[in-house]
């Protein structure tokens, strides 16, 4: 099966695997949704069940599309064909979402960026008011040229680092972009927990209020951890093709789903206690991130500098996935269209410009044109959150659970005997039912059947 990994770049040591990983996981889902996510669904209680979510879930998922891709060392396609080749669709479904999440991915990251530059030049600190916050990110969205301009750059830049390969691009940006992540999120954290009112924003993210669980703010749970560790879109099985032998695919995995879950956590902490310290509710979508947090910071000494570390932290987190997510239409077009890795990259980075350009005109110029009653921006968000994914995440469930060779499997998790692993029972048991069964659950609730 490995007859061309030879010929196949391989990630350094355990700290590259988990950094380009966790990467690849951390974005602006884990720093603008999942705030507002947690601040609609009850704070404390949704932070205790997302992270159950993500133990009996995300977990074993992660570790399985680990298992198929340093199995196979292969592109997300070919990855399952290797294996079985009447599951190549997984790898299909894993290209075709990551091409559309790109498309809007693209210019919501392009947004962060345009607001990196307002702050350095001080143009943001001019207004006061969340209304006058409001109108400067509507007429910037609406405007035809600006923001495709900035999409363009975002796919130009994370282009630069595909192009650059497997381990001078994807490992060495990993390697900086990651702790300075930590860095900056650590800073503001401390910033946001000295404002006067802030330990409020605290005990609402913190203490669980059990009341105001519904089997919706389950499931919201369910999708976001989900989301967050970008499970069934093929960007684990590339990445983990890509793994030394004696990489520890448990490990790695947890160490992942640890630092994932630690950025949502410390985003929660720099933005509950200044939501609350204004006193204004943790509101919901863009607006949180675009309006309400730039006025914030606006009441505060050095404005300018706040506003800029914050949007820094949204450009690298943003970039990380961009990444990550064209490298799995990259890596496919190289190894099954057999193009050279620049010609395969230059095409990603052209096709997914041009849907980011739609998309972003979906927004602005183009609002009237709703296909299935939703702009495009809208339509690549819902299609590949409450579709792609959910349907990725179920069959791969199935095929490592019930299709896969066991031995196969456990090859992998156990590096061939080498490592132990008493609760393999376990781990079988909540991919073959309990994953599938809640996938299913929350394939229907998107659909709106319950």
């Amino acid at each position: 099966m490995q007859h061309h990994s030879h010929t196949r770049a391989t990630l350094g040591g355990k700290l590259s695997a988990v950094l380009v990983a966790t990467g690849s996981s951390v974005g602006l889902g884990n720093i603008w949704r999942f705030p507002y996510v947690a601040g609609d669904n009850g704070g404390g209680a949704f932070l205790v069940i997302y992270i159950l979510c993500v133990i009996l879930m995300g977990l074993p998922l992660m570790i399985a599309e680990f298992s198929v891709g340093r199995a196979s060392h292969l592109n997300a396609v070919g990855a399952y064909r290797a294996l079985d080749r009447r599951w190549s669709f997984l790898g299909y479904n894993g290209v075709l979402a990551a091409f559309l999440i790109l498309g809007f991915y693209f210019v919501v990251s392009g947004w962060t960026a345009e607001y990196m530059v307002h702050s350095v030049t001080g143009s943001l600190a001019q207004y006061t008011t969340a209304a006058e916050y409001e109108s400067v990110f509507t007429n910037f969205i609406s405007n035809p040229w600006r923001p495709i301009l900035y999409t363009v750059l975002f796919a130009l830049a994370t282009h630069f680092v595909i192009a650059l390969g497997v381990q001078k691009g994807i490992e060495r940006s990993a390697k900086m972009l990651m702790p300075l992540l930590f860095v900056v999120l650590i800073a503001l954290s401390i910033h946001s927990l000295l404002m006067p009112g802030g330990g409020e924003g605290l005990r609402f993210f913190f203490q669980p209020d059990f009341s105001k669980v519904t089997p919706s703010t389950v499931l919201v749970a369910l999708g976001q951890a989900f989301f967050s560790l970008s499970i069934g879109i093929g960007t684990m099985v590339t990445y983990a093709s890509y793994f030394k032998p004696e990489t520890n695919l448990r490990h790695t995995a947890l160490n992942v789903t640890i630092l994932d879950t630690l950025v949502a956590v410390l985003a929660g902490v720099v933005i509950f206690p200044a939501v609350f310290s204004v006193g204004i509710e943790p509101s919901s979508g863009p607006s949180l991130v675009f309006i309400t947090l730039p006025s914030i910071f606006n009441g505060m000494p050095l404005s300018m500098v706040w506003s800029t570390v914050f949007f820094l932290l949204l450009v690298v987190a943003a970039l990380t996935s961009t990444i990550s997510l064209h490298e799995v239409i990259t890596a496919y077009l190289h190894e099954e269209w057999h193009m050279s890795r620049r010609a395969a990259a230059w095409t990603t980075t052209a096709a997914t410009t041009l849907l980011g350009a739609v998309a972003s005109l979906s927004v602005g110029v183009w609002s009237g044109w709703k296909p299935f009653g939703l702009t495009l921006f809208d339509l690549l968000d819902y299609v590949t959150a409450n579709i792609l994914l959910p349907v990725g995440g179920f069959f791969t469930c199935i095929f490592v659970g019930w299709k896969l060779d066991q031995q196969v499997l456990k090859d992998q998790i156990t590096n061939n005997g080498t490592l132990k692993f008493r609760i393999y029972r376990l781990f079988i048991l909540l991919l073959r039912y309990f994953c599938p069964l809640v996938m299913l659950m929350l394939f229907l609730d998107n659909l709106g059947v319950f």
